[in-house]
């Protein structure tokens, strides 16, 4: 048996799977709580991911003991790019700092000034990396900053917790602004921009490799045997991939989560930072990926939820199954900043077009309709880094709308593959690791696509008015950026 370990954004999430890679079982957390105690901050307490951990591995043992005390191997899975702090005694110095935090955008334009940083991350340095973090720390904290024993990212805090050792791996890292990702080790130069050096970052192991073992008194609790491998792991997206096999040249996928994701696969380091687009390490060894992101995209329809007093899924059923035209009501889903291709902390979302007619339904057609159009900027920024697509597989809580996966092969002009019936992502992924990492397997053959149960094709009807209203929606980038800037 393996143990696969996400800790999502809002709650942490456990599978177990077995030698044929079938789920055994799976059990999720309460949710984790996020602090937004000024505009753009996003903060979470690093016990509250123990806490959660622990509730979903309770889950898995009420329900599968004998399964759980079989487990070899575990992965583990992560939100990138949050700084959690720790002090040489091992504690915590503050909250961590989360992906979606904006503040520090003065100083990731200071570091993205400096012409190393895209040279040698094949990056934008991002305002929610982690090295722009770090310098807002030191210049808002620096006795925290002065404090800083080790800098981890949240998964690698869960894997101190499980371990004891301070490691990571090369597809979490390569979002912090600090490694060398065609090398795939860490900069030292780059850390010595932020006053920062080898000594405070963990050790770096491939996702597919040991880092450490299980601590007997968790084992013991948990009701697990000695000598457990816990594996390098993944950040959330490139676990997905592996969850979802994409991890060969070309395969790629959309995810529908809290924030919005265009993966591809790539067999060799092809960075191209003026795009906007990640270049970032696989999980698998000698592999990359490139990845366009938007921070809203599930968020936007919650947002919208909230905002009307309606479920997510009574505003997606209110308007049928069948893909409508674009009604000249635009949404921009910019809630919390933008990244690819606009690298715009402080642009906001926006309605334009709006009229006495636009009732909810046109709201929530121009909300999903605004996410799409996000996508295909990401589609687009992959293309000008030399990367061109023939579909996409569709994951994530959004693509359970069947509207929505329209909306989004009708915006992109690609098919979009829906797999057969099973959970594939980042928990299965991390799993798949865990067994890798345990006997030694072949990472290409474990980490295979499933089937595809159904595949959406684009609506050639609508491609002219999706391709007018998309147009219309690029343009209305510029002015909103200029009203909304902090």
């Amino acid at each position: 048996m393996y143990l696969g370990i996400d800790l999502g954004t809002s709650s942490v999430k456990a599978m177990l799977i077995d030698d044929a890679q079938r789920v055994v079982g799976s059990a999720s957390s309460r949710e984790v709580a996020t602090s937004r105690p000024h505009p753009g901050w996003s903060e979470q307490d690093p016990a509250d991911w123990i806490r959660a951990t622990e509730e979903a591995i309770a889950g898995l043992k009420a329900a599968h003991p004998a399964e759980l005390a079989a487990v070899r191997g575990i992965g583990l899975s992560g939100h990138m790019h949050g700084a959690t702090l720790i002090d040489r005694q091992d504690r915590m110095l503050r909250p961590c700092i989360m992906w979606n935090d904006t503040r520090s955008h003065r100083e990731a334009a200071a570091l993205d000034a400096d012409a190393r940083f895209r040279a040698i991350t094949g990056n934008i340095v991002f305002p929610g990396f982690t090295a722009p973090k770090l310098a807002w720390v030191k210049n808002n904290e620096p006795d925290i900053f002065a404090a800083v024993r080790w800098v981890l990212l949240p998964k690698d805090y869960l894997r101190f917790w499980l371990t004891g050792e301070h490691m990571s791996e090369m597809s979490d890292s390569a979002g912090t602004s600090w490694l060398d990702t065609g090398a795939r080790t860490w900069s030292a130069e780059l850390l010595a921009a932020t006053d920062l050096d080898e000594k405070q970052m963990p050790d770096l192991v491939e996702g597919t490799d040991s880092a450490g073992t299980l601590r007997p008194e968790l084992a013991a609790r948990w009701g697990l045997g000695d000598g457990v491998v816990v594996a390098g792991g993944a950040g959330d997206n490139a676990a997905s991939a592996c969850g979802m096999g994409t991890v060969r040249e070309g395969a790629a996928f959309v995810s529908l989560g809290t924030s919005g994701v265009l993966f591809a696969a790539n067999g060799s380091y092809l960075p191209n930072p003026a795009s906007a687009v990640h270049a970032f390490c696989h999980a698998l060894p000698a592999t990359w990926h490139q990845m366009g992101v938007i921070l809203s995209a599930t968020d936007a329809l919650n947002w919208h939820s909230r905002v009307t007093g309606a479920s997510a899924s009574d505003l997606t059923a209110e308007l049928g199954e069948a893909l409508r035209a674009p009604s000249g009501v635009i949404f921009l889903p910019y809630l919390s900043g933008e990244r690819t291709p606009h690298n715009d902390a402080s642009i906001r979302g926006a309605f334009a077009g709006l009229g006495h007619e636009s009732g909810r339904a046109l709201l929530t057609q121009a909300v999903l309709e605004g996410v799409s159009f996000a996508i295909r900027d990401s589609l687009e920024a992959l293309r000008s880094a030399g990367t061109n697509l023939t579909r996409v597989t569709a994951i994530g809580g959004g693509s359970r709308s069947r509207y929505w996966l329209k909306s989004i092969a009708t915006a992109l002009n690609l098919p979009v593959d829906i797999p057969a019936d099973g959970d594939f992502g980042a928990a299965f992924g991390a799993a798949r690791l865990g067994l890798i990492a345990a006997t030694g397997a072949d990472p290409l053959a474990v980490c295979t696509p499933p089937a595809t149960a159904e595949t959406i094709a684009p609506e050639q009807a609508l491609s002219a008015a999706y391709e007018d209203a998309y147009q219309r929606y690029r343009r209305l980038y510029p002015a909103i950026s200029a009203a909304t800037a902090l």
